[in-house]
């Protein structure tokens, strides 16, 4: 309601132009209105909104490209609300609107060319640089200490206001001051950490609206301007560029909503995942602002268009109070120094979190010790599997997780699991079930279908293969081959698949043709159910890149039951797509807890390399991976919240899984940078690190960027479904 109420009025009383052509006049008006709507009371105490309310401010402001001072009034009205001097009618005077503030944190910024100020006797003396809104300021407000504030009168004789172009706009001032009067006020109700904090977050608020903006007005022009006969968002590139855009965008979004609701709640850990919004939002923002640009081309180079202005506001947040590079090391300090206990856990509710409690008892009776380090000991393709595991797990019913209680499912919640996702990984437990094949069956599948073959699944005594992609069908599936005829009481199934990983499955859920004359093609496709000891099928395995296996699979005149056909004739494109759906939110999520894990053990093992903790390139690449697993669980728990009614929309399973895979990718990457050679030796080779966990991840991650439909696809879907570009 108050995000709505605030744009609707900025639309009805600003009209949005570049940051610093606006002239005083036209500024000081529009604050004016905004003290009619109560938003220059924000921050003063809980009752007129916290940081929630304050970064919808901030955002809207910067959507509407409105430099009014509100970044400076709630700065003073979180540092007065609890200051020990009696400040409520300088609170007053800020709410009502005569009183405007200037606020600048002088020598406690983290930039140190911003300047200073000495205090004697009561009188300020120095200069400051980048002061926002000092032209239409009546004060300033600058810390003199940790624990008081200068209040000075920019009126005053001996104050001097210069106005300051950057970023090749006008808005920033500098400021002379010689031995003006200044009123000293104690403050200790929040510390000049948490307040810089809270100030580089409103900063972020402010250019994620900014970039929103522009990058919407990107879409629509993508929309309408064709060239080549066509509109430009209907090329692969453009539309991919702008998926990007978008990506980053609802990762800053997420991040900062999160950051508000910790601080809120009073969570000490907001101030970790604001320091990761710091360092995720700055390059994330001032990236998608270049895309955007390039997606309007010249059209965009002029200062009348609204979109150089948002370019101009998004650098120069993202810089101030030391950017990006200040957060890294601040995340830096927090993983590696002072006793740290690495990445945070999430809340995942009381149901997840005693899932999670329940689970890790669980693995600590049942695979732990001896048992633990004889799998562990196995190549790597002899750990993709364990039966015997498969079925003490099937014990417990949580193969069923996530299924209706009808089937004999527990009828989890997302949250719950990913408490279980996240719980096996960290035990580094073997893989289990057929979730994608027993959704597919709770879904389409006949009773007498779902008997036979969901209490298997659920006991941990069957696997099933996929068998989906062909030597001419990948990404295009439809395009498939393998065909299915009607012999009888038998389909006859002849065709070749290719890169099937669980090929030694019990059960292959495979697609073939049924109607090879059929509009479009994927409505002539059926699922099969086909028992893996049937006559007529070959297995050639191959191993792959990242020592795993794969099989290519050949079917003979294999004959399997008319009964065994999932979902009608023909309709298997629905089945495929539906059984999905369900999967495909947490496919993201599943990823970035395994980048996570990996991240920890990283950590870890540079915790005892004080040659490669103490250095400055390798903690900040951590920090720079720490912040972009924020991001992946953001993700991950935004689909799981969309899901928790339903299916999570295919466009947000499609950003997880795109960030998320591309994140396994590079930190694969820096893994081997920071270890150096030693790094990139195989498993059970004398000196490997951790058993070449690293270097074999990064092979590995290769499979998740590809699988489960390419990346390129997930951003062609993006781009259709999220942002409405013409396929």
């Amino acid at each position: 309601m108050f995000r709505d109420s605030l744009r609707g009025f900025l639309d009805k009383h600003w009209r949005a132009q570049g940051p610093g052509t606006e002239s005083s006049e036209a500024i000081a008006a529009i604050w004016t209105g905004l003290v009619g709507q109560g938003v220059t009371a924000l921050g003063a105490s809980p009752n007129e909104g916290g940081l929630r309310e304050i970064l919808v401010a901030m955002e809207e402001l910067g959507r509407a490209a409105c430099p009014a001072p509100l970044w400076s009034a709630v700065l003073a009205n979180l540092v007065l609300s609890d200051a020990s001097s009696d400040a409520s009618h300088i609170l007053e005077a800020i709410g009502t609107g005569t009183m405007r503030i200037a606020f600048s944190f002088g020598a406690f910024d983290a930039d140190s060319g911003i300047g200073s100020i000495n205090l004697q006797n009561e009188k300020a003396t120095g200069s400051l640089r980048f002061v926002e809104a000092a032209g239409i300021a009546t004060h300033l407000l600058v810390p003199a200490s940790e624990a008081q504030l200068a209040l000075i009168d920019l009126d005053a004789p001996g104050a001097r206001r210069m106005p300051v172009r950057a970023m090749g706009a006008w808005g920033n001032w500098e400021l002379a001051l010689n031995a003006v009067p200044a009123r000293v006020i104690s403050f200790n109700g929040i510390s000049l950490s948490d307040l810089r904090s809270i100030a580089r977050t409103a900063l972020l608020a402010r250019a994620h609206g900014a970039a929103r903006r522009a990058f919407e007005l990107a879409v629509a022009y993508a929309k309408e301007r064709h060239q080549f006969g066509q509109p430009i968002g209907r090329f692969q590139a453009i539309q991919h560029k702008l998926a990007n855009c978008f990506i980053d965008l609802e990762g800053v979004r997420l991040i900062l909503q999160h950051v508000a609701k910790l601080q809120t709640q009073g969570d000490h850990e907001w101030r970790y995942f604001a320091h990761c919004a710091m360092a995720f939002a700055g390059p994330a923002l001032r990236r998608a602002s270049l895309e955007t640009q390039h997606t309007f081309g010249a059209v965009g180079y002029a200062e009348e268009h609204e979109a150089p202005g948002h370019f101009k506001r998004v650098h120069l947040d993202t810089i101030a109070l030391g950017g990006a590079a200040y957060a890294r090391k601040s995340l830096a300090a927090g993983l590696f120094d002072g006793g740290s206990t690495g990445l945070p856990q999430y809340d995942l509710g009381p149901a997840g979190n005693e899932l999670r409690a329940q689970v890790r008892s669980w693995l600590a009776q049942n695979w732990t010790g001896d048992r633990k380090a004889g799998f562990d000991a196995k190549p790597f393709a002899k750990r993709e599997f364990d039966a015997e595991f498969a079925l003490e797990v099937g014990a417990t019913g949580w193969i069923g997780l996530g299924w209706p209680q009808q089937h004999c499912g527990q009828a989890r919640s997302p949250l719950e699991q990913i408490a279980f996702m996240e719980t096996m990984e960290q035990g580094e437990a073997p893989r289990i079930g057929a979730s994608i094949q027993a959704n597919a069956l709770i879904m389409f599948g006949t009773s007498e279908q779902q008997t036979k073959y969901l209490p298997e699944i659920l006991r941990g005594e069957a696997m099933h293969g996929m068998g989906y992609s062909e030597p001419q069908a990948g990404s295009d599936l439809a395009a498939l081959r393998t065909s299915a005829t009607r012999d009888g009481d038998h389909w006859v199934i002849n065709g070749q698949k290719i890169w099937t990983t669980t090929w030694w499955g019990k059960y292959m859920f495979l697609a073939a043709r049924t109607d090879k004359n059929a509009t479009p093609p994927h409505a002539g496709i059926s699922m099969f159910i086909v028992p893996m000891n049937a006559p007529g099928i070959t297995i050639q395995p191959a191993t792959t890149m990242y020592d795993g296996s794969f099989a290519n699979i050949f079917y003979d005149n294999v004959r399997v039951p008319l009964e065994n056909i999932v979902g009608r004739e023909n309709e298997g494109w629905k089945v495929l797509t539906g059984a999905l759906a369900f999967e495909r939110g947490l496919v993201g999520g599943g990823i970035v807890l395994k980048v996570a894990h990996a991240f920890e053990q990283l950590r870890l093992h540079l915790m005892t390399r004080p040659d490669l903790r103490d250095d400055p390139i390798v903690r900040d690449r951590m920090a720079t991976f720490a912040c972009e697993i924020e991001i992946g669980r953001q993700l991950m728990m935004h689909c799981a919240e969309l899901g928790a009614d339903g299916v999570t929309p295919p466009e947000y399973g499609a950003i997880s899984k795109v960030f998320s895979g591309e994140l396994m990718e590079r930190f694969g990457e820096g893994a081997l940078d920071m270890l150096g050679m030693r790094g990139a030796l195989s498993e059970q080779m004398p000196g490997a690190i951790q058993n070449g966990r690293f270097e074999q991840n990064l092979r590995h991650s290769l499979m998740w960027v590809i699988s489960i439909g390419t990346n390129e696809i997930q951003r062609t879907l993006i781009a259709q479904r999220a942002l409405g570009l013409p396929r």
